[in-house]
């Protein structure tokens, strides 16, 4: 019995050892912890959600200047990128052709009047003999049929000259709109032939400092388009450039390609500096929803400090021999507005947090709108946690120190208890 005893001591005395060096290890890495609590300073921050879509850069208004005639092409007076005012003559063709026609239909035209006049003076005679009774009727029907036929005879040898003559007034070329030369299609010498389209000769801009883009919105994305929006895109020539636009006009007929339907949406582009060069792809982001003011990062709405985090806090508010330990479950007290709430975020003051209820607006996914509950300057808790203190402090550094700012206007301090 007496061996046995001794056993149990041993084995009693082993357990206690354990306990004594567990509680050790904890007591040494609890010692060698700190509190590291990342905050966020509230201020003002513009929220958008957006769209985004790829199109191409064009010309407002597009004329294609063509040839309602054929002929061979005899001058050009105008180049790729000069600027035209309206009636500016830009070609002839060749009227060698047309002059030609236009005299033949001058001689039908003579004849035919020549034939009306004998036609006229035909009937007028027979009838006075017919009315005298001298001819018979037969005579008189035909002076009269013949007198009828010169007169369509005649309305059909003034309309050729007359085609005769627009067609030789189509031989000159002129500017429709003020503008400038987009494209030249043809050369001198060259044969156009208008037989059943007409042939686009100069392709007109009428205003290079007023651009559009057409781009192609994808048919998930569409229903957030509305006309009003503003825009933004960028093309490669310019990738350091923003240039903004307005949605203008969403086009209803859909454009199907691979499976992939899209919409057209067409989106004003100011272009004073002339920039823009038509058929340029744009890279478009279209702002569908936007709100400006205090804003606070996403993570701090997702914050909840745990029963250790709380009570490093209060260890860390008060001096040695006046801290109080946490009961279980205790949470900084609330007023009845935060209690009500379910949108909660943590605010730093001093060396203590504390919840503050808010009223959240828009959020972009990084970054939420706080219409009520926060003020610019507040100091909003994004996390707390227990690191080592040779990771949390660097030599040479100051712990208490924020760290460097970021790109963004809104900067994370850390603050280390």
């Amino acid at each position: 019995m007496k061996k046995k005893g001794k056993i149990w001591l041993i084995i009693l005395g082993v357990i206690v050892a354990a306990v004594v060096a567990t509680l050790i290890v904890k007591a040494t890495k609890s010692a060698n912890k700190e509190l590291v609590v990342r905050t966020h300073v509230v201020e003002e921050y513009t929220i958008e959600n957006t769209v985004t879509a790829t199109g191409t850069i064009e010309p407002v208004e597009t004329v294609e200047v063509g040839t309602q005639v054929s002929g061979k092409v005899e001058k050009i007076y105008v180049d790729f990128n000069d600027v035209v005012k309206k009636g500016q003559l830009m070609a002839e063709l060749d009227k060698q052709t047309l002059n030609q026609s236009l005299s033949r239909a001058k001689a039908s035209l003579t004849s035919a009047e020549s034939q009306l006049n004998y036609a006229k003076l035909t009937y007028e005679r027979t009838k006075q003999l017919y009315e005298a009774n001298a001819a018979t009727l037969a005579a008189y029907q035909e002076a009269q049929n013949s007198y009828t036929q010169a007169q369509m005879s005649k309305r059909n040898a003034q309309a050729s000259y007359d085609q005769a003559r627009v067609d030789l007034a189509y031989a000159e070329i002129y500017s429709p709109i003020d503008g400038i030369v987009l494209d030249r299609a043809v050369e001198v010498g060259q044969t156009v032939a208008a037989s059943f389209s007409t042939p686009t000769l100069f392709t007109l801009a009428n205003d290079l400092t007023k651009m559009q883009v057409e781009a192609d919105v994808d048919e998930a994305d569409i229903g957030q388009v509305k006309t009003g929006q503003r825009v933004t895109f960028t093309v490669d020539a310019y990738m350091n450039d923003v240039f903004e636009g307005t949605v203008n006009q969403i086009r209803m007929k859909p454009t199907t390609t691979s499976n992939v339907v899209t919409y057209t949406v067409i989106i004003e582009a100011p272009n004073p500096d002339q920039k823009l060069f038509p058929g340029m792809t744009a890279s478009v982001t279209i702002v569908t929803e936007e709100q400006t003011g205090l804003a606070v990062p996403a993570e701090a709405f997702t914050f909840t400090p745990d029963e250790a985090v709380l009570k490093a806090i209060r260890k860390a508010e008060k001096p040695e021999g006046q801290r109080r330990e946490p009961p279980q479950g205790e949470r900084p007290e609330m007023d009845e507005a935060s209690a009500s709430s379910h949108t909660v975020v943590w605010l730093k003051k001093g060396n203590d947090i504390m919840p503050r209820s808010v009223k959240a607006g828009m959020s972009d996914g990084a970054y939420r709108i706080v219409e009520q509950g926060v003020q610019a300057g507040d100091s909003v808790v994004l996390s707390a946690q227990f690191v080592a203190k040779e990771k949390a402090v660097k030599k040479g550094e100051n712990p208490f120190m924020p760290g460097p700012p970021g790109r963004n206007r809104n900067n994370n301090q850390q603050q280390k208890k």
